[in-house]
């Protein structure tokens, strides 16, 4: 019999282990805690005991995970993809449901057991095919936004359908009532929490934020989350609704990325515990005897979520070749499958046999949807040949056009910004042929006369038939760095000399996107407060000559002036790689004071000190080796956030991350 301690160490140290084997194979690290589950729990070793508090320890991971898809949940957000969201997705839950539930009843299964299987088998995994999506660049692709908006759609609907699962549970009333009855509670506890609770929790969060104290934030961010769960569960309601409220609530308060990257460890842990639970549910003789089953219900799973999706894509008017991509990365099971199925047990409300097949199932289709995941391109080529064909026409279409021009820009994307500077180019009588994925936005465009066809600008072929050996320059227009960067990579490849000019929001890009190759960045934020600056010096009668000197002095420095600002409140959305300044005043108790500047690790922290402020001198200090700390100097630090919070905590204790 292990000791708690030894069963801690244990679980840690396996999952250490299993965690580094599945990222190295590229696999989701929730696969490593299955298996540990596995290995340690009843079906395997028996060393990890189905214990009461266990129980209610994995009812946190699971309320965790709902509360950070309730911050996805944004109002705006979910208006933006409406179509997609109320048009395939809900087309895709229902009819899966549907057939799911006819076919296990068809089978000799209950109603209920055919409802849960259903929605198990519904859900897909949000982790696994955004990570992908997003390693592909593949997110603003047609397939990607589909995938992406049925996957919202599909967390979303999780809601009812733990609300009816619950409902099943209830001995007293029948399940017409029972679901009844819920449903109107969760109705009024939403309709109250967002008529009430919306202007109270900014207010909150506002009193909070106030204090400068990430150690309070978090403990406000796990009671407000807690809190909720309370309520909903007090109402007869579950845990799960609660957190999802809390997390809806807070996406509409000026803290939500604040609070999502200070709760991702506590969720990480604790759904780490969950997948751990679901692992140890899983019974391996049961596994072997119906092995065959599994693996025929496996593909049978894969091949109709697959075809359903696609079917349903083509109904919406889409692409057959971009319905296929969307079903294979869709055609398997997810999170919310096993939290289906782990309330389902919870309830007593599935038969065993049913649930270990169900469970078997949806865990081998997310293990082997990374693999098919990747190739969803090639299978949609080869089974679609007007998808193919299309992708022919596409590249014979940029060819047709890239032949009549010489000498030309291509621009990589036709948004605002590739439109405001074609007209530039027009103006000067510089021909250009612009490169785009949104097939809307390019027949509009092509029809109005713009030189713009449709293609992926990362792939060789599309940029060597818009004629990149004879272009004079290409201009990169997107929003999104690791897009110019894949871009740049590609073009430079194979054509090492074309000037490539590239548009980045800040400077956080700048130096990536030079390694890559591009000649020029131009960062947008930086220009624009170059040219907001340069119309206020004119009006305050500054030398017209004297200003461009000064705009050019700070081009050819690259913006070195611009490094770092300081934040506040209103930048809680900014991208934590940001360079920012920071003060850090001095203390007589401070661990630094007395220090020289050459003492301080400011490389293991890869900051800078921009200068020094000293009491009763009104001149900066330039910061210089031999330059000695005292009580009260100010050293105002640049760097990214998460640095300067560990160099502040080293200057105050001095411990070391």
């Amino acid at each position: 019999m292990f000791s708690s301690l030894e069963l801690i160490i244990l679980l840690l140290g396996s999952s250490v282990i299993l965690v580094s084997i599945m990222r190295n194979a590229k696999l989701p690290p929730m696969i490593a805690y299955f298996l540990v589950g596995l290995l340690l729990g009843p079906s395997v070793l028996s060393i990890l005991p189905d214990s009461e508090a266990n129980r209610h320890l994995v009812e946190f991971g699971i309320v965790f995970l709902m509360f950070t898809i309730g911050l996805e949940f944004n109002l705006p957000t979910l208006n933006s993809m409406r179509g997609i969201l109320f048009g395939v997705g809900l087309a895709q839950v229902g009819i899966t449901l549907f057939l799911s539930t006819v076919f296990s009843m068809a089978m000799g299964l209950s109603l209920i057991d055919g409802f849960i299987i259903g929605a198990a088998i519904t859900m897909s995994s949000t982790a696994i095919v955004s990570k992908i999506l997003m390693e592909r660049l593949d997110l603003n692709t047609r397939h990607g936004k589909l995938s992406i908006g049925i996957l919202l759609f599909q967390d979303l609907a999780v809601i009812p359908v733990l609300i009816i699962i619950a409902t099943f549970g209830s001995p007293d009333l029948n399940i017409v009532q029972s679901f009844i009855i819920v449903t109107l509670k969760a109705a009024f506890l939403f309709s109250l929490l967002f008529w009430i609770g919306k202007p109270i929790m900014n207010f909150w969060f506002g009193i909070i934020a106030r204090q400068k104290s990430s150690e309070l934030f978090v403990l406000n961010v796990l009671m407000v989350t807690l809190l909720f769960s309370y309520i909903t569960n007090h109402s007869g309601l579950s845990y799960a609704l609660g957190a999802f409220m809390a997390g809806m609530l807070i996406s509409e308060t000026h803290y939500r990325y604040q609070v999502e990257s200070d709760i991702a460890p506590f969720r990480d842990i604790l759904l780490g515990l969950f997948f751990i639970s679901v692992g140890m549910m899983l019974n391996l003789n049961i596994l072997y005897e119906n092995f065959a089953i599994i693996i025929g219900l496996l593909v049978v799973l894969i091949f109709f979520k697959s075809f359903l999706i696609a079917l349903l894509i083509k109904i919406f008017n889409y692409e057959a070749g971009v319905g296929i991509r969307t079903g294979v990365i869709l055609a398997h099971a997810g999170e919310f499958s096993f939290v289906i199925l782990s309330l389902a047990q919870q309830e007593k409300i599935l038969n065993d046999l049913v649930l270990q097949i169900t469970l078997s199932v949806s865990l081998l289709s997310m293990l082997v949807a990374p693999f098919i995941i990747q190739i969803n391109g090639k299978i949609a080529r080869k089974l679609s040949k007007s998808y193919l064909k299309n992708n022919i026409k596409n590249i014979q279409k940029v060819e047709e056009l890239g032949k009549s021009f010489k000498d030309h820009v291509i621009l990589c994307g036709f948004g605002r910004s590739g439109q405001y500077l074609a007209r530039f180019l027009q103006e000067e009588k510089i021909a250009y042929i612009a490169i785009d994925i949104d097939m809307t936005r390019v027949n509009d465009a092509a029809i109005a006369g713009e030189n713009v066809v449709y293609g992926d600008a990362s792939r060789f072929e599309v940029l060597n038939a818009a004629g990149i050996s004879t272009a004079r320059g290409l201009i990169v227009t997107y929003a999104d760095d690791r897009a110019s960067e894949k871009v740049l990579r590609v073009i430079r490849s194979h054509n090492k000399t074309i000037p490539i000019i590239v548009r980045t929001m800040d400077e956080t890009g700048l130096d990536k996107l030079k390694s890559a190759g591009a000649n020029e960045v131009v960062p947008e934020v930086l220009e624009g407060s170059l040219m907001l600056a340069s119309h206020a010096l004119v009006i305050f009668n500054i030398p017209l000559w004297r200003v461009i000197k000064r705009i050019r002095e700070f081009r050819e420095s690259k913006y070195q002036i611009f490094r770092g600002y300081f934040t506040g409140v209103s930048d809680e959305g900014e991208l934590s790689s940001q360079h920012q300044f920071h003060s850090i005043e001095i203390k007589k108790n401070s661990f630094i004071n007395g220090m020289s500047l050459n003492e301080l690790p400011l490389e293991l922290y890869k900051l800078k000190i921009h200068h020094l402020r000293r009491p009763n001198m009104l001149e900066d200090i330039e910061p210089r080796n031999d330059l000695v700390l005292n009580n009260g100097d100010v050293v105002v630090l640049l760097g990214q956030s998460d640095d300067i919070k560990d160099f502040e905590r080293y200057s105050r204790s001095g411990i070391q991350k």
